[in-house]
């Protein structure tokens, strides 16, 4: 005889895998926001060299900057001796012919003439190439460095969200910056970025995993 309940079964397995996926889903969606927080921080981070700021420029443009205010200062002294001079002017208290004052730099003066904000290292340098280098892998550290200029560091970004879809949990993930001086700049090579890039980064992990989970949960 026939039982009404052929075919059924009283099984939670069904549930169960439905759960396993979902779970794994969210595992691996954790994981990945992780490494793109954790690879867009860096990639934010990592200082964009500016030839404004290098020493000799520094320097260059601060001889250049007294001689333009010497040349000022020595302007307001020959109009002050002549101001002293009553000599100088008529009865009528207007300068004599042949009496004129001297006239202080414009700021195009200043330019011009005395190149105060001139530079005299990195006059064709475009800065981008450190925050365009960070390459993303899975398993295996990537090797030898991009021929890419990212001043923003927009287009790294969405290179590594891209990237970084494929990566599920059990794998290793690396996040690796191979141009050689990358070691100096997270050292404090660079005023921009004097706490480093990647400590500064891992000083927040545990943040950016909590974060991560919240946003993943089952």
């Amino acid at each position: 005889m026939s039982s009404r309940y052929a075919g059924m079964n009283g099984s939670f397995a069904e549930n169960i895998r439905q759960f396993a996926e979902q779970a794994q889903a969210g595992i691996d969606a954790t994981i990945r926001e992780v490494v793109i927080e954790i690879g867009s921080s860096v990639i934010r981070m990592s200082p964009v060299g500016n030839p404004e700021i290098w020493a000799a420029n520094v320097a260059h443009r601060a001889s250049n900057t007294r001689a333009a205010d010497e040349y000022d200062f020595k302007v307001a002294v020959r109009n002050t001796l002549i101001n002293l001079d009553e000599g100088n002017f008529t009865k009528s208290g207007k300068l004599r012919r042949g009496v004129k004052y001297a006239k202080p730099l414009t700021k195009t003066e200043r330019d011009q003439n005395f190149n105060v904000n001139g530079l005299v290292a990195g006059k064709d340098y475009v800065g981008g190439r450190f925050r365009g280098n960070w390459q993303f892998s899975i398993d295996i550290p990537a090797d030898g460095v991009l021929d890419q200029i990212d001043p923003s560091g927009g287009v790294t970004i969405a290179v590594l969200r891209t990237q970084v879809q494929s990566l599920t949990a059990g794998q290793t993930a690396y996040i690796v910056n191979n141009l050689p001086y990358g070691i100096p700049l997270e050292y404090g090579h660079s005023r921009q970025a004097p706490g480093g890039m990647v400590r500064v980064t891992l000083a927040r992990f545990q943040q950016i995993v909590a974060e991560a989970i919240r946003n993943n949960q089952i």
